[in-house]
């Protein structure tokens, strides 16, 4: 549902600003005030799910998602609507950790996990995919409120079956919360966030020193929002760097495409939607193979080949030209790309979510989401300003693509090395975790 309306939005974005009074400078707001609470409150509502319940937190986003998505439907300033898509990201930061951490925590580490994780990485696939496609017809056809009230529905019939289809994760018996970790840590990350969104120095500045406070105080707590122990574990540190360059690289190429597509090729914004919807189908293949391949070949190969193939199939985009002829490789080059895109994205989750107990499933998925937020935000930003170095739009188009492939080549490079066993350690052996109920059968006479 969350990718539906993400992509849904994104065709619609000129209509929703139209439709609020909203100035064309200030459209990527609507892309901001989303983006800024989503990456700045997931780490911190990762940690809550493992403290207070993971249901609870879930059912709790979804009540804030129906509300925000009303309002958003509604509005009729662009105060309202920017209150409406800051409450939508808000909403995400509640959910989409708790939703991957009921995930990781009902399955067992291994390959049921491995295959849902697959699962869930095809249904986000699919859902941008079905946002893309029907993006365009659907505000066309009704408005752009559509693209809000749309999740309504949704949102209530998960917020009437969850209690009945999901039991309560277990709370520790003693409940307590890194206050100062969690107040330095989403507020350097909003600071961070909006400096890179807003070229803003001092935010920036403001953004590392709460950062840096935030290590501080996570070394010294008692009980730390995020212990450094797991941050300094190889599948949490090299897994999440992984997403970063993931889900930096990709978005922002969609992006830069999106504005050749509309502006170099003069394609109308539902030809866009289809050229990049029908790819989106083998992204949601890619989700359901990835798991299965993950089990056979382990999550370090996937994930770098998965990362490699992303980067590979952008390279034939650096030399696309003014001519339509150029779709001829563009389309097959998007099939190739999404398909290697969502195999890492699968294959990041599982390895970052990897070896850490379910008890601290919550940071776990946490962090996955937050770098996968964080990450998407400052992608378009970073790309399009190093388009924007060169005077012609296209030119422009060729070196950012060029950097987009540097680096996610050399990233994939970094992460097999980081990644690789200790020659002199002992290959771990993943426990298999029993539900309470198998055990009892077991052990009965």
């Amino acid at each position: 549902m969350l990718s539906v309306d993400f992509s849904i939005l994104n065709v619609a974005l000129p209509e929703v600003g139209a439709g609020v009074g909203l100035e064309d400078t200030g459209l990527a707001w609507i892309a901001s005030a989303y983006a800024l609470p989503a990456a700045g409150f997931t780490l911190v509502f990762g940690r809550m799910a493992d403290l207070f319940g993971r249901r609870r937190l879930f059912l709790s986003g979804m009540v804030v998602l129906t509300g925000a998505s009303l309002l958003g439907g509604l509005a009729s300033n662009p105060e309202m609507l920017l209150t409406a898509r800051a409450l939508q990201g808000l909403a995400t930061a509640m959910t989409i950790p708790a939703g991957l951490s009921l995930l990781t925590t009902t399955f067992a580490e291994g390959a049921l996990r491995e295959r849902v994780l697959g699962l869930n990485g095809a249904l986000l696939s699919g859902g941008f995919t079905i946002g893309a496609l029907i993006g365009g017809a659907l505000v066309g056809l009704l408005s752009w409120r559509a693209a809000f009230f749309i999740n309504v529905p949704v949102a209530v019939a998960i917020l009437v079956l969850t209690p009945a289809l999901i039991s309560e994760s277990r709370t520790p018996d003693r409940i307590r919360l890194d206050l100062p970790g969690a107040v330095t840590v989403t507020g350097g990350l909003l600071a961070a966030t909006y400096a890179i969104i807003e070229t803003n120095l001092i935010s920036a500045v403001v953004g590392v020193l709460l950062l840096a406070a935030f290590w501080v105080i996570e070394l010294r707590s008692p009980a730390p929002l995020a212990p450094l122990r797991i941050l300094k574990r190889p599948t949490v540190k090299w897994g999440n760097y992984a997403g970063l360059v993931i889900f930096t690289m990709e978005p922002a190429m969609i992006f830069l495409t999106t504005l050749y597509l509309q502006r170099t090729l003069d394609l109308s914004p539902l030809t866009t939607g289809l050229i990049l919807g029908l790819p989106g189908l083998a992204s949601v293949a890619a989700g359901i193979i990835a798991g299965r391949l993950i089990g056979s070949l382990g999550g370090r190969t996937v994930l770098v080949t998965g990362l490699a193939v992303q980067g590979l199939a952008t390279l034939p985009l650096v030399f696309l030209g003014t001519g339509r002829i150029s779709l001829a490789i563009l389309i097959p080059a998007l099939f190739v790309g999404f398909f290697g895109h969502v195999t890492a994205i699968v294959a990041f989750t599982v390895t970052g979510t990897s070896g850490l107990p379910d008890e601290e499933q919550g940071l776990a998925t946490g962090l996955t989401s937050m770098t996968q937020q964080v990450a998407i935000t400052i992608g378009i930003p970073i790309l399009s300003a190093v388009a924007a170095t060169q005077s012609a739009e296209l030119t422009g188009l060729h070196l950012a693509l060029t950097v987009n492939v540097a680096v996610t080549l050399a990233s994939a490079l970094l992460i097999w090395l980081g990644l690789r066993p200790h020659g002199d350690q002992p290959t771990p052996v993943t426990p298999v975790h029993l539900p309470n109920e198998t055990n009892e059968q077991l052990t009965a006479p």
